[in-house]
C-alpha cells in the first residue's frame, strides 16, 4: 500500500480526499493545513506522494511546494497541488514553487488516481537513478575485491583526519599492513585461493577496528588503517590486535587450511607539522622492520611526528 499525505482545511474536501483515496488503494496520511503537512513531512519514512490544496491558512499549498523544494532532500518528493485557480499565469506560478502537477477542482477522482500513478512511476525511476548513483559512489571509492576502501579513498580521508587533527591539536596513527608470503599464496593454492584470503583478511581486521578507525586496500595485499584521536601506544595495541586477528586461526579455501600472518608498521603524528606523506613513509619503514625482524610482528616508528 502507498502512503499519500493530504493537506486540505476545508474538513468535506479533506474527507472526500481521504475516503477516496483509501477505496483507491492508498494509505492516507491526512492533514488540515500547510504547518501540519511539513511537521510530518519531516517524519522518518514521511510519504513521497502529496496532495495539497493551494489555498489554507498560514502556509498555504505553494509555500509548502517552496519550503519542500528549499531543503532539498532525498528521496524525492512528488506533490500536485490542488487548485481553483485555473488561471494560466496562476498555474504557472504553482508550478514554478515547485509542484510537480496540478488538478482544478472540483477535481475528478479518476484523474487524481491518473496523476498519482504517473507520479509513482515518476518516483520509481528516481529511486532507481539514485540506486544507481550510489553504485557508482561505492565502485569510485571502495576496493571492488575486499569492499574496503580503495587506495584513492583512503588517502583523501588520512588529509581529513591530519587537517581535523591540526585544528585540535590531536594526534592520527597510521597503520600499515602487508599480508606476510602471499606470493606463496598464490604459487601453492592458486590466485581464487589468494583473492579469498585477502577477502577474509579484510573483513577480520575490519571487525578489530574501532568505530572511528578507517581501512583501506593500499594496493596488492597492503593494508592502510588510519585511527584518530590515537596516540602512539594506542595504536601499537590496536596493530597487536590486528595481528592476532590474523594470526589466530587459519584460513580456509576448498578444504584447504590456509595459514596466514601479517606484518604491520605503525606511526603517529601530532599537531599540524607532519604531513600525510612523513606519515606515510615512517609507517612504512616500520613496516619494512617488521618484515626483516621475522614477519608476523608489530614494529613502530617511535618518534612522534611533530
Amino acid at each position: 500500500m502507498i502512503d499519500v499525505l493530504i493537506a486540505d482545511d476545508d474538513p468535506v474536501s479533506r474527507r472526500l480526499l481521504e475516503v477516496s483515496l483509501h477505496h483507491a488503494g492508498y494509505r492516507v496520511i491526512s492533514t488540515a493545513n500547510g504547518a501540519e503537512a511539513l511537521r510530518a513531512l519531516d517524519a522518518v519514512n514521511c510519504p513521497r506522494l502529496c496532495v495539497l490544496d493551494w489555498m489554507m491558512p498560514e502556509i498555504d499549498g505553494v509555500d509548502v511546494c517552496r519550503i519542500i523544494r528549499e531543503r532539498r532532500r532525498e528521496p524525492y518528493i512528488y506533490v500536485i497541488l490542488l487548485t481553483s485557480k485555473a488561471e494560466q499565469k496562476e498555474i504557472v506560478e504553482g508550478l514554478e514553487s515547485g509542484a510537480d502537477d496540478y488538478i482544478v477542482k472540483p477535481f475528478n477522482l479518476h484523474e487524481l488516481k491518473a496523476r498519482l500513478r504517473s507520479g509513482k512511476r515518476i518516483l520509481d525511476l528516481e529511486e532507481q537513478l539514485v540506486g544507481a548513483r550510489e553504485l557508482l559512489r561505492t565502485q569510485a571509492t571502495h576496493d571492488s575485491l575486499t569492499a574496503l576502501l580503495n587506495r584513492a579513498a583512503i588517502l583523501d580521508l588520512l588529509n581529513k583526519e591530519l587537517s581535523r587533527a591540526a585544528r585540535k591539536n590531536e594526534s592520527v596513527a597510521v597503520i600499515m599492513a602487508d599480508l606476510d608470503h602471499f606470493k606463496r599464496i598464490n604459487d601453492t593454492y592458486g590466485h581464487q585461493a589468494g583473492d579469498a584470503v585477502l577477502h577474509e583478511a579484510a573483513r577480520r581486521m575490519q571487525s578489530a577496528l574501532r568505530e572511528y578507525d578507517a581501512i583501506g586496500r593500499y594496493g596488492g595485499e597492503e593494508f592502510l588503517i588510519v585511527s584518530a584521536q590515537c596516540g602512539p601506544a594506542e595504536a601499537v595495541n590496536l596493530a597487536e590486535r590486528l595481528r592476532e586477528c590474523i594470526a589466530a586461526r587459519p584460513m580456509i579455501f576448498a578444504n584447504e587450511s590456509v595459514p596466514i600472518t601479517v606484518s604491520l608498521g605503525v606511526a603517529a603524528a601530532t599537531g599540524d607539522c607532519a604531513r600525510p606523506e612523513e606519515l606515510m613513509r615512517a609507517a612504512d619503514e616500520a613496516l619494512y622492520g617488521a618484515k626483516d625482524r621475522g614477519r608476523n610482528r608489530v614494529e613502530a616508528y617511535f618518534r612522534v611526528l611533530q
